[in-house]
């Protein structure tokens, strides 16, 4: 009886990584109940991969025990918590970082009379820093915000089903400490009392922690994670976990689609889903997401929030759930560049488990001169280009084909409207940084096939889903097209391992290219969506993604669709962001300048109308 793991080991050794031609061989070899000598020859020859006839039988009975020592692995039932025994390092030879660390230095506490509000919603877009000041001289409690912000989180989830499970008893019995410990004269901080919300693949001990996905519905981690119990500790209080696309794709999770808070007929990207869309909406006063490949950015974007990605090795991951051991980040989405730093202060720094964290210090001091940083931006990427023409397609055209066609062709002109429209706030964007005063230094993204090696995600996120695809349970997972994870993990079982270890060597190259491109830069300013974006979450540079402008009424419409849906990026009255680049380690370069930039811009004051989008759903 011809063995289906056996023979896909076969193709997965000579490098045979399409998922079509070991089909089709195993269509071959079905009939006959084995692989012959000859089909290994005919793979070999196609793969590129010359093996001589001798060598052949040698092959096949290297593979039978080959399979039995996959079995064995099998049996012991590795969970997503445990890592591989490597650690990706970002850091190369004669990198140096500052260790010493100083007392966190915060803006000028503004001036807030609460007494001048209506009611305590007419907070509820306030900054940390603004809330914390309220906290901090007793004008408003933890209790009466925590209380605000479930109340907001309850009202407007049923429109942006940005909440997977609120948290209210947790949050009552913390806001309650929090206010006892401030009114006894023991303020922890500026997080002291603040409700935020957690990205549903952090662990919380005594609350389901579902990753978004279908099949993970109930799941218990009895255990908190490093970034929870790091909060606790600074008195935060978590009021709700909050959505993220099944298994960390997307804003699809198995409650339904996340929605942006400034068109609700859109998804709010993701995955950081719920985190962008719950802050944007002013329901939490802060949230955590995690960015292994725009998870953060994305989302960002969407919704018009405040985005950190920090340094690879900056903040433990500690009790999260594992997608790339090498390229998964946790960082806040906030309001506002100085509350990213405010939240990465309390969360960053080694815990004793995530061995991939380094002991560095990160020193934030609002009033740094931002003037004094280097700064570069990429030329090329702010400049528009129309998209190349696709190459003609040939082949019998069905009345199904041809619908593809047009369909595709559709597609390709919405998205060149819409970047021809864009084009308008990068422009904007230099035109604002020379008004400032700073001296923009052209540099270029590196040349290396940084989308060459997104298959290192695949083949680590397969590897941590490895039970999830054997066991058929995949299938219950919300989303099934070609290129969601179902079929991505398939796909990924198929990558040899030495691709793997070659697409690595890759990534060091390119990893020696952007140390040397910050040399004499201290920040690098970039389109959110451009190379940068592949290749620094390779190379574990940190970013912040910052709101750069909202599009006219005059913008690109997204078509559509019948269940209300709209089918695109884009459309009026929603944000564009920009994304600031920083070396290793360097977030508190990166963040002085974007909070410069925001505060001669002011676009992260900008509030969506949740009240109005409700209506015009209803209606």
């Amino acid at each position: 009886m011809l063995d289906r793991r056996r023979f896909l080991a076969v193709c997965s050794q000579l490098g045979l990584t399409s998922t079509l031609f070991p089909g089709v061989l195993w269509g071959m070899a079905e009939p006959q109940g084995k692989v012959t000598k000859e089909m290994i020859g005919d793979a070999a020859e196609i793969a590129d991969v010359p093996i001589s006839d001798d060598l052949r039988d040698a092959m096949l009975e290297t593979l039978d025990q080959n399979r039995k020592n996959y079995e064995e692995i099998y049996k012991l039932h590795i969970g997503n918590s445990v890592p591989p025994a490597f650690i990706f390092n970002p850091v190369l030879p004669g990198m140096k970082f500052e260790t010493v660390k100083r007392p966190l230095r915060m803006s000028t506490a503004p001036a807030l009379n609460v007494s001048a509000y209506r009611n305590i919603e007419d907070v509820a877009f306030y900054s940390v820093r603004q809330l914390a000041e309220l906290v901090r001289t007793r004008k408003v409690s933890s209790v009466a915000l925590t209380e605000m912000y479930l109340a907001r989180l309850k009202k407007y989830d049923p429109m942006l089903k940005f909440v997977i499970t609120l948290t209210e008893d947790r949050a009552h019995t913390k806001a309650q400490e929090a206010d006892r410990e401030i009114n006894a004269g023991k303020y922890r901080g500026p997080l002291h009392g603040l409700p935020w919300g957690a990205k549903d693949l952090l662990a919380v001990k005594g609350y389901r922690t579902t990753w978004g996905a279908g099949g993970f519905e109930q799941q218990n981690i009895d255990e908190d994670a490093t970034v929870v119990k790091r909060l606790d500790a600074s008195g935060a209080v978590l009021v709700a976990k909050l959505t993220l696309g099944a298994l960390a794709q997307g804003d699809k999770w198995f409650g339904g689609m996340t929605r942006n808070p400034w068109n609700p007929h859109q998804g709010s990207s993701g995955s950081s889903a719920g985190s962008a869309s719950a802050t944007a909406a002013g329901c939490v006063a802060f949230a955590i997401g995690s960015e292994t490949l725009g998870s953060i950015a994305s989302p960002s974007t969407r919704c018009g929030t405040t985005g950190l990605r920090p340094t690879f090795g900056l903040v433990p991951r500690t009790g999260a759930m594992a997608l790339s051991w090498t390229m998964d980040k946790l960082g806040p989405i906030c309001r506002a560049v100085e509350d990213t730093a405010l939240v990465l202060h309390a969360i960053y720094g080694p815990d004793g488990a995530d061995r991939a964290v380094h002991d560095v210090a990160f020193n934030w001091d609002a009033n740094v001169d931002w003037r004094t940083l280097r700064v570069g931006f990429f030329k090329d990427e702010f400049e528009f280009k129309p998209a190349a023409e696709p190459p003609a397609e040939t082949g019998p055209v069905t009345p199904e084909e041809q619908k593809k066609r047009e369909e595709r062709a559709r597609t390709r002109e919405r998205v060149q409207a819409i970047r021809k429209y864009d084009q308008q706030f990068n422009d904007a964007a230099i035109t604002k940084l020379q008004a400032m005063g700073v001296k923009l230094i052209p540099v270029e993204v590196p040349k290396v096939p940084y989308g060459a090696m997104r298959s290192l995600l695949i083949a680590e996120a397969a590897a941590a889903f490895d039970d999830l695809t054997r066991s058929g349970r995949d299938k219950l997972l919300t989303e099934q097209s070609p290129n969601d994870w179902p079929n991505a993990f398939r796909i990924a079982r198929l990558t040899p391992a030495v691709e793997y270890i070659q697409a690595n060597r890759a990534r060091m190259q390119a990893m020696e290219l952007w140390k040397k491109l910050f040399e004499n830069l201290d920040v690098i300013v970039a389109p959110t969506f451009s190379q940068q974006l592949v290749a620094t979450n390779l190379t574990g540079n940190p970013a912040v993604i910052v709101p750069n402008g909202f599009r006219g009424p005059d913008a690109p419409k997204p078509p559509r669709k019948e269940n209300g849906i709209d089918d695109g990026d884009g459309g009026p009255g929603t944000p564009v962001s920009l994304t600031l680049l920083g070396p290793l380690y360097g977030e508190a370069k990166i963040l002085a300048f974007a909070k410069a930039y925001q505060d001669a811009t002011n676009f992260h004051l900008k509030h969506p109308d949740l009240d109005a989008a409700m209506a015009e759903l209803k209606s």
